[in-house]
């Protein structure tokens, strides 16, 4: 049946309009974002049947060439639902914002919701200055880290540039498990001796996992 022939009481967003969205399912509000479903598959259809295969974590974990494979789903709705995963996460950290460091699990709460579903590492660097205040973060690099990868000149010449008193590196872990590698523990070891070099303390490497996360500081305390 067509969305269209259905009930107005059955249809997304004459509901949205009378209740409310808080009084839709997870189906009828992915439902009116999608707008549209195929040949004889009608839009609520197509959304339960995507929250029935992938769940929403998964769905909007997708890329986008991922996304587009799923029948129902071209380039313009999987446009729209990846543009909805990002604005939920950078609505969560503006929502939730961490000015300033004390701890560890400070970062891992200012970092989980963007990165606990990445499905590659992501090397971040969170500038601070002498009263631990975020002056700035920038990303480094993407893909699985490594000391030949990381530019050491190029990391510090940020945070001289950012006038940074103080660093954090901040990475992911695709797994979900946090633990350090070799080769994490490697690049904090170089990073940590060229800021002593240059006068920039590198307080802590913190790795985030799914639910958990590994800090550089609290392992070495």
């Amino acid at each position: 049946m067509r969305i269209k022939d259905l009930p107005n009481d059955s249809k997304p967003r004459e509901r949205f309009l009378k209740y409310g969205s808080k009084a839709l399912s997870d189906a009828e509000l992915l439902a009116i974002i999608l707008r549209t479903g195929t040949k004889g598959q009608n839009v609520l259809e197509l959304a339960n049947y995507l929250i029935k295969r992938y769940g929403l974590d998964s769905l909007f974990d997708c890329s986008i060439d991922e996304l587009r494979k799923i029948k129902g789903i071209g380039g313009a709705k999987a446009i729209n639902l990846l543009s909805i995963a990002e604005l939920a996460k950078r609505y969560s950290s503006y929502k939730f914002p961490v000015n300033k460091i004390k701890y560890a699990k400070d970062v891992f709460n200012l970092f989980h919701e963007r990165l606990k579903n990445e499905k590659q590492e992501n090397f971040i660097v969170l500038h601070l200055n002498k009263k631990n205040s975020v002056i700035k973060e920038e990303f480094i690099t993407k893909g699985t880290l490594d000391s030949s990868l990381i530019d050491q000149r190029e990391t510090f010449k940020l945070a001289i540039r950012n006038s940074a008193s103080r660093i954090i590196l901040v990475h992911n872990h695709p797994s979900g498990d946090p633990s350090p590698s070799p080769e994490d523990l490697e690049v904090t070891e170089k990073l940590v001796e060229s800021g002593e070099l240059l006068g920039i303390s590198v307080l802590d490497h913190v790795i985030v996992g799914r639910e958990s996360y590994w800090s550089w500081k609290e392992s070495n305390s």
